[in-house]
Order: structure tokens, then sequence, then C-alpha cells
């Protein structure tokens, strides 16, 4: 049985990818599809655009989409609905504990009280939220474009 593709759907996770147009996000849906001869199951990719007026998704984010009942455009066919997951702030759907890699902070936390934090070690709770480096070395929120020809000039947010 072949699956529907991502743009039928009416409910879909994807991760943001970077794009140029405005008001508007686009997504990378992992869909698993059967291979009929092998028995078994591969991953493809569909990339698609959702609805996102407010930009509230960065590169990055797992995003939870859900499809529009009339298309805006050819394109655009799905709206955002919440980010689940920002970038670098991953949750345990299952305990609701926050995770880096595939660890728990807490453990991490209590191997360091164990054998003592090792001198570079990063610190979780101390640490910023997202989005204080907007406009340093972060720059993600501003309108990108296309850098055709190199004419000597400073284009900071050219692709």
């Amino acid at each position: 049985m072949a699956l529907q593709p991502a743009s039928k759907a009416f409910m879909l996770l994807g991760v943001c990818v970077p794009s140029l147009k405005r008001g508007a996000s686009k997504f990378k849906i992992k869909r698993m599809e059967l291979d009929q001869n092998l028995n078994m199951y591969f991953s493809k990719h569909e990339l698609l655009y959702a609805h996102d007026p407010d930009m509230v998704c960065k590169t990055g984010d797992v995003v939870l989409i859900e499809q529009l009942p009339k298309k805006m455009t050819r394109l655009i066919t799905h709206r955002v609905k919440e980010v689940i997951y920002p970038m670098g702030d991953m949750t345990c759907p299952l305990t609701g504990k926050k995770i880096v890699a595939s660890r728990y902070r807490e453990n991490i936390h209590e191997v360091n009280k164990v054998y003592g934090v090792r001198p570079g070690a990063f610190n979780y709770d101390k640490a910023p939220a997202r989005g204080w480096q907007e406009d340093k070395k972060d720059f993600t929120h501003r309108e990108t474009y296309i850098k055709y020809h190199d004419d000597g000039t400073d284009q900071p947010y050219a692709v």
C-alpha cells in the first residue's frame, strides 16, 4: 500500500530548513516508504512550504504543521501550528525531561558530581536562551537574498 504524499496529510511533523520566501517557511518532512521487493522501509524526504506570517520558526526547529482548508498559493498548502522543539533544546516526549543527544541532563549532572566537572564543559543552567546572538552571529531572522556577483561591497545577508 502506497503512502499518501506529505502534501495531502492533515498534520505533519517537520524540520524547518532555510527559505527565501516571505511569510512562509520551508520544511523537510521525513516519510518511510515500503520497498515491496526487500520488504523494508526506507526514508524519503519531501519539502513543502507552510504559511508562517510571524516567522515563529527558525532553521532547525521541529514544528507541527497542519493542512490549510484551501491552498493559499500553488506552493503554500499548510500552516505552522506550533513549534514542538526549538533547535538545541530537545525534550524527551515520554518523560518530559531535557536531553542532550541520548542522555538526560539530570544524568549528566549526577556524573559530574561524582567525577567532577571538566574545566571547559558546557553549563546548560547558565546558558542564555536561544536568540541572544541575533544580529551578532545569528542572521536567520534577516531577509536573505542570492548573491549573483562579487562587486567588492559588503553583503552580510547574501546566500
